[in-house]
């Protein structure tokens, strides 16, 4: 394959927009196929997944995992944006000891348990067509319907008269900045997301991150690694692997390894599974359609 194919986490600084760090890594790698696997606001640092070349293919499948954040609610003031680049639309004087310990951590409590969630009026979720962060911006009344979401951990690191820091990992479609909104809401003052800083994406972290922007291109994660991090994985035979890339439908004995990732229960939508060749190279992902039969979603040019 001609071009770059891969992934690459990158630590985002402050400022810039992921739309700027993924032109930044086209002019890099000079290559147009560049995408991500989940944006990060201006004022938000931290991991951002770039895919390069047939990466670009794993963007609807990535952006499902969770992430994980640390993050710091200030409390006083309110913003249009909800977080420190936006206007002050509400503020008050807090007294230093208007909050205590128990009222914080059963706001934190309920937004725990939380099922669903209202994004910001300044977000790129659709409103008839539009994006909700455009109408805003215009001036128009924007109502936006709760989304379902997840709130898999939430911890409190520290916290004060004029500001909380938390560490939380949650599902996608969870802003974080609506969590500043309702966490002051419960605790009946204004509030504002202040810090953001993504830790990990799914099964990449900060760890590997390289920081933003490099002096020359990083070497990329290989798309099979990528898979046997992210996907339950398994090994074609030769024939399996042409049945795969002309999209017919496979059967047990088309796979070295034993098909991994079947699901047991009828009432959810059966995993993804990704199928590798014996040089660990990507060669699809598929679906169990029905037991011992394999349906391919996705190919990829070895």
């Amino acid at each position: 394959m001609s071009g770059p194919h891969g992934v690459l986490i990158v630590d985002k600084p402050r400022g810039p927009t992921s739309h700027d760090i993924v032109a930044s890594a086209r002019r890099l790698f000079r290559t147009r196929q560049v995408g991500h696997a989940g944006t990060l606001d201006p004022m938000a640092t931290g991991v951002m997944v770039l895919l390069f070349g047939e990466a670009t293919k794993l963007s609807g499948h990535m952006t499902r995992h969770d992430k994980a954040y640390e993050a710091t609610v200030g409390f006083g003031a309110e913003t249009d944006t909800l977080d420190a680049e936006g206007s002050v639309i509400r503020s008050a004087e807090l007294d230093s000891n208007w909050l205590t310990a128990s009222r914080l951590e059963q706001a934190l409590g309920a937004e725990l348990e939380r099922t669903t969630q209202v994004p910001p009026a300044f977000s790129a979720v659709r409103v008839g067509g539009r994006r909700a962060h455009r109408l805003s911006r215009r001036g128009e009344a924007v109502h936006l319907e709760p989304r379902s979401v997840h709130v898999a951990e939430l911890r409190l690191l520290e916290w004060s008269s004029t500001r909380a820091r938390l560490q939380l990992v949650v599902s996608k479609g969870y802003y974080v900045r609506a969590l500043a909104r309702d966490l002051g809401e419960r605790l009946g003052v204004p509030a504002q997301l202040t810090e953001l800083r993504r830790t990990a994406s799914g099964a990449f972290s900060l760890d590997e991150a390289v920081v933003w922007p490099p002096s020359t291109p990083p070497p990329l994660i290989p798309l099979g690694e990528v898979a046997r991090r992210q996907f339950p994985c398994s090994q074609l035979t030769r024939t399996g692997i042409e049945r795969a890339r002309h999209g017919q439908l496979l059967a047990g004995d088309h796979f070295a390894t034993a098909p991994e990732g079947a699901s047991d229960d009828e009432s959810t939508a059966p995993p993804t599974l990704a199928w590798l060749d014996e040089h660990d190279e990507l060669v699809a992902l598929g679906v169990e359609r029905e037991p011992g039969t394999y349906a391919v979603i996705r190919g990829f040019r070895c």
